[in-house]
């Protein structure tokens, strides 16, 4: 059974910062094109960014473009998003998933391309 643990949510104030890791076991993530989302409470989840699995091409919703980073470390078998700036509205259980797609250099957030998921990690901003 592939796995995926998510860590580094927390209480934040508005305008800090946090680091969410997500660490694969039991299969490597090289091959993986991997998608981080987040699911507000009374909304649906959405796709916030993602990261092929071949050249590091990256994607972010408008709403956390320039505040959001994501980044792998194959090596580690992690993958990261550091989150700057952070809003209140950026609330919500943060999960991260894994989709296989070889050596392509895209990546996408339709949830239906990512069949790996994450328990999530709760990320609260408010002062």
């Amino acid at each position: 059974q592939l796995q995926l643990v998510e860590s580094g949510g927390g209480l934040v104030q508005p305008g800090g910062s946090l680091r969410l890791s997500c660490v694969a076991s039991k299969f490597t993530l090289d091959y993986y094109a991997i998608g981080w989302f987040r699911q507000a409470p009374g909304k649906e989840r959405e796709g916030v960014s993602c990261i092929s699995s071949s050249d590091g091409s990256t994607y972010y919703r408008d709403s956390v473009q320039g505040r959001f980073t994501i980044s792998r470390d194959n090596a580690k078998n992690t993958v990261y998003l550091q989150m700057n700036s952070l809003k209140p509205e950026d609330t919500a259980i943060y999960y991260c998933a894994a989709g296989f797609t070889g050596n392509s250099r895209a990546c996408s957030t339709r949830q239906y391309e990512y069949d790996n998921w994450g328990q999530g990690t709760q990320v609260t901003v408010s002062s």
